[in-house]
């Protein structure tokens, strides 16, 4: 087969094609239109660069057309040139994207777009949308606001940011009523919220889940709220190890309360291990944090609390 011929072949079959044909649906609650997230029961991909790239979120497998047919069909390189191939012309549904268009980024580099951002006030869009659609006591999000990791995003939406060791502003996750996504150009390490020489580690899947958590524990002292934005890059891997290693680390699981979460938890079990911190799997009642919180706000009003006696946990070593 010559070159000419696989890379025309790539260009005529999108991922998504694969997918759909193979049983996989699109998931438009969970996409965006530069990351398409599609399920097939608990196996998750997702679609990047135009349709041209994937990747599985929860291991380190990633790559084009051909190599998605070998990671699902368990077969050879020829195998899966015959499988797309045979893809030409398949029709895949469109989309029906409901959120605005992201308004056009200015010129500006990662950290200039960060600091053109304003952070969020009493009473503004972001504000409103974290205290009223998302029930975020007031303390969480001024806390959040005074460590520098909110900003006012488009229409209403919030950008939490995803730094390093250092502070360095690497991307950040963008949630909003009407539009998810993760910053343009930018990378996952961790959202942190809490005092950086913390010794108990809490990682989450989002950020909105890292500040319920926070608001549902009453902000421990002791305690440093993560979130890794659905990824695992080597980037977020390394920044867990090093907050791990410490003397005295407790790395507590906290991801989501369904099948994703518990092959993410096991995922963050098994690095605890490896570098010998103590760990523990906390799991919400509902489906996620930001759900339990909702749910005591309705029951109880919002208010800040102790230390989740309705948490379920499981310990490990």
């Amino acid at each position: 087969m010559e070159k000419a011929e696989l890379e025309e072949l790539k260009e005529k079959v999108p991922c998504g094609a694969v997918l759909e044909h193979c049983g996989f649906a699109l998931d438009l609650k969970e996409s965006t239109r530069r990351a398409m997230k599609y399920r097939r029961g608990d196996a998750i991909i997702i679609v990047i660069h135009d349709g041209k790239g994937w990747f599985d979120p929860l291991s380190d497998a990633k790559g084009d057309v051909y190599s998605l047919v070998q990671h699902l069909a368990g077969c050879d390189f020829r195998e899966a040139f015959v499988q797309v191939a045979s893809l030409v012309g398949f029709v895949r549904s469109e989309p029906a994207w409901t959120r605005h268009p992201r308004e056009r980024e200015p010129d500006l580099s990662l950290p200039e777009r960060w600091r053109a951002r304003r952070k969020p006030w009493r009473g503004s869009a972001t504000w409103r949308y974290l205290t009223d659609a998302r029930l975020l006591p007031e303390r969480i999000i001024r806390a959040a606001i005074g460590a520098n990791v909110l900003r006012e995003g488009p229409r209403g939406s919030m950008w939490a940011a995803h730094v390093d060791a250092d502070g360095a502003v690497a991307g950040w996750e963008e949630r909003g009523p009407d539009w998810r996504g993760f910053a343009t150009g930018g990378a996952k390490v961790l959202f942190r919220l809490g005092r950086p020489d913390a010794l108990r580690l809490c990682v989450t899947e989002a950020a909105i889940d890292a500040m319920s958590l926070a608001a549902l524990e009453g902000l421990r002292a002791d305690t440093l709220y993560l979130s890794t934005g659905g990824g695992w890059s080597p980037a977020t891997d390394a920044a867990i190890r090093a907050l791990a290693v410490k003397s005295g680390a407790q790395l507590v699981a906290a991801p989501d309360n369904n099948k994703q979460g518990d092959i993410y938890a096991d995922r963050l079990l098994a690095l605890a291990e490896e570098v010998g911190c103590g760990a523990e799997r906390l799991r919400p009642i509902a489906s996620d944090w930001n759900v339990d919180l909702k749910v005591r706000a309705e029951a109880r009003g919002i208010e800040e609390g102790g230390r989740l006696p309705h948490a379920r946990r499981a310990r490990q070593g």
